[in-house]
């Protein structure tokens, strides 16, 4: 962003006030255009989209904090900085305007000075934030393009090799031979169902699809001893395929939850997948408790695995994140945690993790507990 040739927008319904601010504007290099209420200030944004807005608070049919939230409500304006101007008998309304995430006042009759540091220091700080934003961006395609390359060609690679083996020698080949053929075909093709699963999941958690599924299943339910131990029974060939040890271990007398089962199922067995996946190449042991705490049900995993750095904890449930990916590279799309957490958000919990390294993970699903009768 070029400061001298950023464009502001001056809402004030005072003819005079407003042309004295375009003038101090325009004499420090800014583009301005000016609107005389809230209604005028968002027609003129749809044609010129501003870099930094000043609005006087009192107008006539929209005043300035409706103007903000109606501009922040719009997500093509949602990062444009604001600059409230405000009298001084209008003092109380300061507090409600930083309420609602205002980013400056400035107290009328002002001095010409302060206006063009506040113009600059907020228009700095929108560039800094926006420069932020490109780089985080630009390392999520990054890490998107990594995940794509790897998860569509690990799997199209069992699939392509596989089948040509097959093919080139289908009459020699014994039943043993083909059985293994046939499995490295399969293991690949599984591995692509679970991307373009996981991939259409998500565009359903985005549009709310899943939520309308979750609020057509949910019930409350009191056997969620049971729901565990169908869901841990279903990943207990793959535990085992690791060399790692599935341990059940569940407090009697459950309090009863909201539970949509398929879904609770689905990010469960993610954890446990996870717990799995991530054991040491001599196997381990991965638990299942489930205990009632406070005003929570917690259902808790723990694995003996490789842990996680702390470092990269609070990054953890961010789309496509993969930690050690050079190390681990079974590790999957970087999807199962973040759906997972998604999926326990829609029944109103939470997933909590805590991790050393080479010593193993532990995440606690917290379900808002109900009362029995």
């Amino acid at each position: 962003m070029n400061m001298g040739r950023s464009h502001i927008l001056v809402v004030e319904d005072h003819k005079p006030m407003s042309a004295a601010i375009q003038t101090i504007l325009e004499g420090e290099g800014y583009t301005v255009f000016t609107a005389g209420d809230g209604v005028e200030a968002l027609q003129a944004m749809e044609k010129n989209k501003p870099d930094l807005i000043v609005a006087d608070i009192m107008m006539p049919r929209m005043d300035g904090y409706t103007l903000y939230e109606k501009v922040r409500a719009n997500s093509k304006w949602v990062l444009i900085p604001f600059i409230f101007l405000t009298a001084k008998s209008e003092q109380e309304e300061v507090l409600k305007g930083k309420q609602l995430g205002a980013e400056d006042y400035i107290t009328k009759p002002f001095d010409p000075e302060e206006l063009t540091v506040a113009v600059r220091a907020r228009l700095m700080r929108a560039q800094t934030i926006q420069e932020a934003t490109n780089v985080e961006f630009d390392q999520l395609k990054q890490q998107i393009i990594t995940m794509l390359g790897h998860e569509l060609r690990t799997p199209l690679t069992y699939v392509s090799g596989y089948t040509d083996l097959a093919l080139e020698d289908a009459s020699s080949l014994s039943p043993d031979a083909m059985q293994e053929f046939l499995t490295g075909i399969k293991r690949g093709a599984d591995r692509l169902t679970q991307l373009v699963e996981d991939l259409l999941l998500l565009i359903r958690l985005d549009t709310g699809r899943t939520e309308e599924e979750f609020d057509a299943l949910v019930t409350v339910r009191h056997d969620l001893a049971t729901v565990i131990t169908r869901t841990v029974k279903k990943y207990q060939k793959q535990a085992a395929d690791f060399n790692v040890t599935l341990e059940v271990n569940v407090e009697p007398d459950l309090p009863p939850v909201r539970l949509c089962q398929p879904l609770f199922a689905d990010a469960l067995g993610r954890l446990m997948e996870n717990g799995i996946k991530f054991s040491r190449d001599t196997g381990g042991r991965v638990t299942i408790e489930a205990r009632s705490v406070e005003k929570w049900v917690e259902v808790i995993v723990s694995d003996e695995g490789v842990g996680i750095p702390s470092s990269d904890l609070a990054h953890l449930f961010e789309r496509f994140r993969q930690i050690g990916r050079e190390k681990m590279e079974q590790q999957g799309s970087g999807l199962g945690l973040a759906i997972a957490q998604e999926l326990i958000h829609l029944h109103g919990g939470e997933i909590l993790v805590e991790s050393k390294l080479d010593e193993g993970s532990t995440f606690t699903i917290r379900l808002p507990r109900l009362s029995a009768a």
